[in-house]
């Protein structure tokens, strides 16, 4: 089985992810079912941290000046924290991973792209924070640090937002 990709267009470029499909099955497929019903279409960039990642997905970043962007679930909610033994997959540069509230099993619709590797979010390591890694970018990193080289404001949103114009499933 060969694993689908992604392609991200922004308003800064287009990147394309290879989605784990085969070892991250059911985050996986949550991301893909939102992405094929046009959920993140239309949507911002709501964090960015230069030297950390970038972060994305949240409903309320439709208007990029919310005070609610980074606080929304998708349609169907929450989703079960995935750790399969067989796929221990780190959060190092370029890895999509599941972003949550902190506490289990509070994944849903936003993830974030690590620039650095970001041991410490693994989930199969010791500390509070587990974010497991689902795909890997491997077309158009540029973008991706193009995108976290965004001027900011104090609450780490782009000063000019960067919207996410289409997500292409292609299987």
């Amino acid at each position: 089985m060969t694993n689908p990709t992604a392609t991200f267009s922004t308003s800064l470029g287009d990147f394309t992810a290879e989605i784990y499909a085969d070892q991250m099955p059911a985050t996986a497929q949550n991301f893909i079912k939102l992405a094929k019903s046009g959920f993140y279409d239309g949507l911002h960039f709501h964090r960015v941290i230069d030297g950390f990642m970038i972060q994305f997905g949240c409903p309320h970043s439709k208007d990029p000046s919310s005070p609610r962007a980074g606080t929304g679930n998708g349609p169907d909610g929450t989703i079960p924290d995935e750790h399969p033994a067989n796929a221990k997959l780190s959060n190092e540069p370029g890895t999509l991973a599941m972003a949550n509230t902190g506490r289990p099993n509070s994944g849903s619709c936003q993830f974030f792209i690590n620039t650095v590797h970001n041991a410490y979010l693994d989930w199969f390591t010791p500390g509070p924070s587990k974010h497991p890694v689902f795909g890997k970018i491997t077309q158009g990193l540029d973008v991706v640090k193009k995108i976290e080289k965004t001027a900011t404001d104090e609450r780490d949103r782009p000063a000019k937002p960067v919207q996410m114009v289409k997500v292409t499933i292609n299987e």
